[in-house]
């Protein structure tokens, strides 16, 4: 290990370790897109590495228990190490892209690690992981998925991206994450070429292979390169989506909450059909249910004999999915906060949640918690499937249930957001 030594580009800052720079030998994958290295006993985070390798690493922020630091010239490469696929989201970049240096197979593996690790440390399961591509993904190199988009704008109005851990606005001239779709949506509106107003936020929607994008500018809609104030302008979108040879159509708030790959409503749908077996005549709780995502595919897996309960916390969210499943009375929808609707403390006038043959969840990043991991496992379904975007959430919540009987019984993991650490995983638990 060489002497640390100041980098010469940077001003000293606050933190005195900061701008500090080592070269490091970078250690395995750790959850949230960094590896681990040691620095005279310190653990130090380091992003833009790969196992194995040798790095001289910029440190970006210290502290007492631990550096992050970006690795800013290797040394040593690993062979899973590639040319960028967006040099924008590199070392003092846009967050967004951190693994776009990682073959795309290597990013897979990057993340499987990462899902096991979790499940091993959190619930005390040894677990093999793979985690699947999403159609067309390798062909277009993981490029090219999203169909949302959102950018901020600098001091000058140019729009562009939040550095990592920033509020600093790096100007952009192309988002190459984003669809064909929205691209040609953001030159029509001339995004990137136009000057905002400074500290605007842009929001560009465009439902896969439609025509039906739309950009938000401070949630105003934009058309033809001007607000549109008018009180009937557009502001949802229209999302079609096949699941299990079923096609399903969405009216979803263009600033609403929708996967961003323009494959993962389909990928994730039927993963959760698959997941939950035959429920014909059964009675499903969807929890987090959203604009009706997996609530529309459960409504027809149940049959007329059935019933779905679906309980969402947001008020446009519920509002869209009363939409969209208008005219099946099988369907009940609840707004509320879930752990609150669950346990009867959602208002004196709401009716109880009925037990469950099974539960299907999709919470946010920080998963359900012990409140609604309880509430679930007192209607004891004899299944819960869990459908996650954080894996330290999903084992944390896996080893709750395992306290209440729950056995893990499958996974499935999607690569549904390409050059970056996140992964989507659909667990099955049995009682």
């Amino acid at each position: 290990m060489t002497r640390p030594r100041r980098s010469a580009t940077r001003s000293r800052p606050a933190d005195p370790e900061v701008g500090l720079e080592l070269e490091l030998e970078i250690g395995p994958v750790a959850h949230g897109g960094h590896c681990v290295a040691r620095h005279e006993g310190r653990v130090v985070f380091v992003r833009h590495a790969l196992p194995g390798e040798t790095v001289r690493a910029r440190v970006t922020e210290g502290g007492k228990k631990f550096w992050r630091a970006d690795a800013v010239e290797v040394r040593e490469p690993s062979s899973d190490r590639v040319e960028p696929a967006w040099p924008a989201a590199g070392p003092g970049g846009v967050g967004g892209a951190e693994l776009s240096h990682v073959a795309l197979p290597a990013q897979r593996r990057w993340k499987e690690a990462v899902v096991a690790e979790q499940l091993q440390r959190l619930a005390g399961l040894e677990t093999d992981v793979t985690v699947e591509a999403a159609p067309g993904d390798d062909e277009r190199g993981g490029l090219g998925y999203r169909t949302r988009v959102e950018l901020v704008t600098d001091a000058a109005g140019r729009a562009g991206m939040r550095r990592f851990r920033s509020h600093d606005v790096v100007p952009l001239d192309v988002m190459p994450l984003a669809t064909p779709e929205v691209l040609a949506l953001a030159t029509s509106e001339g995004v990137f070429t136009r000057r905002w107003r400074p500290g605007q936020r842009l929001e560009l929607v465009a439902p896969a292979g439609g025509t039906d994008a739309l950009l938000l500018v401070d949630g105003t809609p934009w058309r033809r390169g001007r607000p549109d104030f008018r009180p009937n302008a557009r502001r949802a979108v229209t999302e079609t989506v096949e699941v299990s040879g079923a096609e399903h159509r969405y009216r979803v708030a263009a600033d609403g909450f929708w996967q961003v790959h323009r494959e993962a409503p389909a990928v994730l749908g039927g993963a959760v059909l698959d997941a939950v077996g035959d429920v014909s005549g059964a009675t499903v709780l969807d929890l987090y249910s959203g604009a009706g995502l997996f609530t529309l595919p459960l409504a027809a897996a149940v049959g007329d004999g059935g019933h779905v309960v679906a309980v969402e916390g947001d008020e446009q969210a519920v509002k869209d999915a009363r939409r969209n499943v208008h005219g099946l009375d099988r369907v009940d929808l609840r707004l509320g906060a879930v752990d609150r609707v669950l346990t009867g403390r959602a208002g004196a006038d709401a009716a109880p949640v009925p037990a469950a043959d099974v539960v299907v969840l999709d919470p946010p990043r920080a998963g359900a918690g012990r409140a609604v991991v309880d509430a679930m496992a007192d209607r004891e379904p004899r299944r819960i499937v869990y459908v996650a975007c954080d894996p330290a959430a999903l084992a944390r919540d896996i080893g709750l249930l395992g306290e209440r009987g729950y056995t893990l019984t499958g996974l499935r993991a999607f690569d549904l957001f390409p050059h970056t650490h996140h992964v989507e995983a659909v667990a099955v638990l049995d009682r």
